[in-house]
């Protein structure tokens, strides 16, 4: 178990919280808290009923572990919001890990003080289990790093990022998270599988016309979206299977809220 009095325990990082939603997360576990420590000062894990050593793992890197029955997306972030100790809070899910780059962009962020903004983006770059980091092309984004006394997460079942005014200009910082968001193809399937589910019941129903319309005539244009304009062409041959991949889970949101229409779902 780390103390405070251990180099890596966080105790030298900035007045961060880092949260991290769990179920069964031995995988990255951690190597995701191992590169928090650099950056927070607090890791706090939002479990809702791992079986596996994810536990184990967290309390021996010096996490703090909550138990929280799964709420839905947003709301389960918000426990960990309403947990932590500082105000400043990194979102974290339980397959990024802070490369060192960023890790000294969020400390830079502190070094003189109360920071400049209430919100800093950085840039997510996706680790396939096929060949290299995408750091050159299907970027996103990703508002991260926050104060809560101006920022919380949405009270939703579905959506858990920040919402903040498109006018409003947000610093990046430098150098990536990895996200490490899957391991085989049958993994990121699955995961298209459940989000479709989830963002078909708890957002709003698109009309039925519409529905036959891009359940006929929109996969195309789903995959040539991420082939082409978000750069997966770039990955090779696996990047021409994730493209279709994407392109079949965004189609099967539209195919199931089609079955909402038709009372087969709720």
């Amino acid at each position: 178990m780390l103390t405070s009095s251990d180099p890596a325990s966080g105790a030298d990082a900035p007045p961060v919280t880092a949260y991290i939603r769990t179920l069964n997360e031995e995988r990255m576990i951690g190597a995701v808290i191992s590169a928090a420590r650099a950056a927070a000062r607090e890791i706090i894990i939002v479990d809702c009923g791992s079986t596996d050593r994810t536990r184990e793992i967290a309390e021996a890197a010096g996490a703090r572990v909550i138990d929280q029955p799964w709420l839905g997306n947003g709301r389960q972030k918000r426990v960990g919001e309403e947990a932590a100790r500082n105000d400043w809070l990194l979102d974290l899910d339980a397959d990024e890990v802070l490369s060192p780059q960023l890790a000294e962009a969020i400390k830079a962020v502190f070094a003189q003080g109360e920071p400049a903004h209430d919100v800093y983006e950085m840039t997510l770059v996706t680790v396939p289990p096929v060949g290299a980091p995408w750091e050159g092309f299907a970027l996103d984004p990703r508002r991260k790093l926050y104060d809560r006394r101006k920022h919380r997460m949405p009270d939703h079942k579905a959506w858990d990022q920040l919402e903040i005014p498109k006018a409003k200009q947000l610093p990046r910082l430098d150098g990536a998270l990895f996200h490490h968001s899957f391991r085989d193809f049958e993994q990121y399937m699955a995961k298209w599988n459940r989000v479709s589910s989830v963002r078909s019941r708890e957002t709003k129903l698109k009309p039925l016309w519409q529905l036959k319309l891009r359940i006929l005539f929109a996969p195309p244009f789903y995959f040539l979206r991420h082939y082409l304009l978000r750069g997966l062409w770039r990955a090779g041959f696996y990047g021409f299977a994730i493209a279709r991949g994407v392109a079949f889970g965004r189609w099967m949101r539209d195919v199931k809220m089609y079955e909402i229409h038709r009372g087969l779902k709720k």
